[in-house]
């Protein structure tokens, strides 16, 4: 079968909810993709951050074939030899007590969720059915119910409801308007992307995470990092939140926690807030399953050494650099940190889809957010002439 044979089965037989560009890969290595045909792309997406080690990388493929030839679920009727470590070198790795494996982010987020509420009505002495959380305009945290019930963005919340309650939104970057909701006693968390990514790679101002850490911790709110997208090197850092020196009362991660290979998040946080959930409370028949979780442990064995957070910071100055020394007019911003950019243009350029596609057409894979925003993820292990290369090619596609 060709690309558009494959591209016809799957328009006739599966669900529209997606709009993928037309590239059908069956290959991929580092930072490039084969398609049907034979043709080669460089990834400029990494799926989104959970390539962020690119396509198969050699010990983190060898650490699931290991697994594979022991053991692969258990579910957590029992105990598996990979939980407990995982468990322990990922609280040391973010400098944090507790952690609890789920497997994609939406559940993390909805397992903060619920933690969060918890911990407000046992520990804080919220009265029961109060609990507020705080989410800021723009985010993106997932597409279950929940979740879209405090989402901005009609495509992901038009037609979706009944909407769940408990949810009010501040500005985001805006620490008085943060300050101001947190007047209310009745709130227990507030859940927030250091930098947003489906929002078009939005950067808040410095200081603004120290300041609502602050502001939470005052309050006696929990500060909930969602560091799915922004975690784990993408950014020059092992979370974006340590550019502030910033560490969350409860921290979710994702996306690149499974290498490119399995779904694994987990929800992170102080030894009071995941100790208040009780047996039967919450759980997931996978979550935590030891194919995943090994590697997860591999995953977080790389970032011990550091190499790709300096990667990351290096390689990202440089292509943050170029993009905006060499941004053509139809660009109004380029925002970004580590190897992680928005370039948005002005509203007479957009939407920028077909650019997108052209950019395909010669060979490199990103993609669009919200109409006027190119958002780029290259993979952290990418050469610096591929990275010029990608670079090249958008801001010809730009032009």
């Amino acid at each position: 079968m060709d690309s558009a044979s494959f591209i016809t089965l799957e328009d006739r037989a599966g669900a529209h909810n997606y709009h993928p560009l037309p590239v059908v890969v069956t290959h991929g290595e580092g930072a490039w993709v084969t398609d049907v045909e034979g043709r080669r792309y460089l990834d400029f997406l990494s799926a989104y951050s959970a390539l962020n080690f690119g396509h198969r990388h050699p010990r983190l493929v060898e650490a699931a074939h290991r697994q594979l030839d022991q053991l692969t679920l258990t579910s957590r009727a029992i105990h598996s030899d990979q939980l407990g470590p995982f468990c322990a070198e990922l609280t040391d790795l973010v400098g944090l007590d507790r952690a609890l494996p789920m497997n994609t982010g939406a559940e993390a987020v909805e397992t903060a969720i619920k933690t969060a509420r918890a911990w407000g009505y046992r520990r804080k002495g919220v009265p029961a059915g109060e609990a507020v959380i705080l989410v800021a305009h723009q985010n993106f945290h997932g597409r279950t119910t929940t979740i879209i019930s405090f989402s901005d963005d009609p495509v992901a919340r038009d037609d979706f409801g009944p909407y769940t309650p408990g949810f009010v939104a501040v500005d985001f970057g805006d620490i008085d308007s943060l300050r101001q909701a947190l007047t209310d006693p009745n709130v227990v968390a507030f859940l927030v992307e250091p930098i947003q990514g489906e929002a078009g790679i939005v950067v808040p101002p410095s200081g603004y995470l120290t300041a609502a850490a602050a502001a939470c911790r005052d309050a006696n709110v929990l500060f909930i990092a969602d560091e799915i997208q922004s975690g784990l090197a993408r950014t020059g850092h092992t979370l974006a939140c340590d550019a502030e020196q910033v560490t969350p009362d409860v921290l979710l991660l994702g996306k690149a926690l499974g290498g490119g290979i399995v779904p694994i998040s987990a929800v992170v946080s102080r030894d009071d807030v995941l100790g208040v959930l009780r047996p039967g409370e919450h759980g997931s028949t996978f979550g935590g399953n030891p194919l995943a979780l090994a590697v997860a442990r591999e995953v977080i064995a790389i970032l011990q050494t550091g190499e790709y957070q300096q990667r990351s910071a290096e390689l990202g100055a440089h292509m943050l650099r170029r993009l905006r020394e060499e941004a053509p007019p139809s660009v109004k911003e380029v925002r970004g940190a580590g190897l992680w950019a928005g370039v948005e243009v002005h509203e007479q350029f957009a939407p920028v889809r077909p650019r997108c596609e052209r950019a395909l057409e010669t060979g490199v894979i990103v993609k669009d957010t919200h109409a006027t925003t190119i958002r780029l993820a290259p993979p952290l292990m990418i050469s610096q002439e591929d990275l010029d290369h990608g670079v090249d090619v958008i801001i010809k596609v730009l032009g």
